[in-house]
């Protein structure tokens, strides 16, 4: 594990040295493989998470059995905190999307770790909000908006997120099929299709094989904002 890669995360600004130490002292390492899940929806939450290397995707089965990506979990952020929502089990399932690397601890040491370092707590208690937030956003365009432009919007997320810049464009770095894009963003994988196959013809994206690659950014903002050139 890259020490000063971890360092640098988010959840540990202004905290010391020797607090991280004690913090990381206490956790497991674990190796996801990909396709291999870290824990299923409905399991007793026995631990929480930081996700050190690697890509996950989070789903949820609802009542009538849809399946659905609710989050994408990149390096850096914190996932399995059921405890945040004042749930003692996982509401949704965790699947290496690639190769990954997680720190895992007990979830009953939270109290104790807050405890020793309200720094922590502080900085965890902003990642959560702002995973929240962000949930709220996809809510509210799932409420409101048409299919189109919620593709666009989750496309371009992904690309922000875990985008890798090339001569052609920006490649999506981690496998993504059409049917995760329509799980991401409650349509059809047959809607999906067909959307980003008029968007190829324009030279908006190339897909293939579980790949997405933006061949123009500022086209599909334009897209996600109802708006055309």
């Amino acid at each position: 594990m890259d020490w000063f890669a971890v360092r640098s995360f988010p959840l540990f600004e202004r905290i010391s040295d020797a607090d991280l130490d004690a913090f990381l002292d206490q956790a497991s390492c674990r190796r996801v493989p990909q396709g291999e899940s870290v824990f299923k929806q409905g399991e007793q939450a026995a631990h929480f998470y930081l996700l050190i290397s690697g890509r996950l995707k989070v789903t949820q089965v609802t009542g009538d059995g849809q399946q659905v990506i609710v989050r994408v979990v990149n390096p850096g952020e914190l996932f399995g905190f059921a405890m945040a929502l004042k749930r003692t089990d996982y509401p949704g399932t965790a699947t290496a999307a690639i190769d990954s690397v997680a720190l895992c601890w007990p979830s009953h040491l939270w109290p104790q770790l807050v405890e020793e370092n309200g720094r922590l707590a502080v900085n965890a208690i902003q990642i959560i909000g702002q995973q929240l937030e962000d949930a709220h956003t996809r809510i509210r365009e799932m409420s409101t908006q048409e299919v189109e432009r919620r593709v666009a919007h989750a496309i371009l997320r992904l690309s922000l997120q875990a985008g890798r810049k090339e001569e052609s464009g920006i490649q999506i770095a981690f496998p993504i099929s059409r049917q995760d894009i329509a799980e991401m963003t409650g349509t059809t994988l047959h809607t999906v299709s067909r959307i980003l196959s008029a968007w190829e013809a324009r030279d908006l994206v190339k897909c293939g094989r579980q790949k997405v690659l933006v061949r123009d950014p500022r086209g599909l903002s334009l897209l996600a904002d109802g708006k055309r050139e």
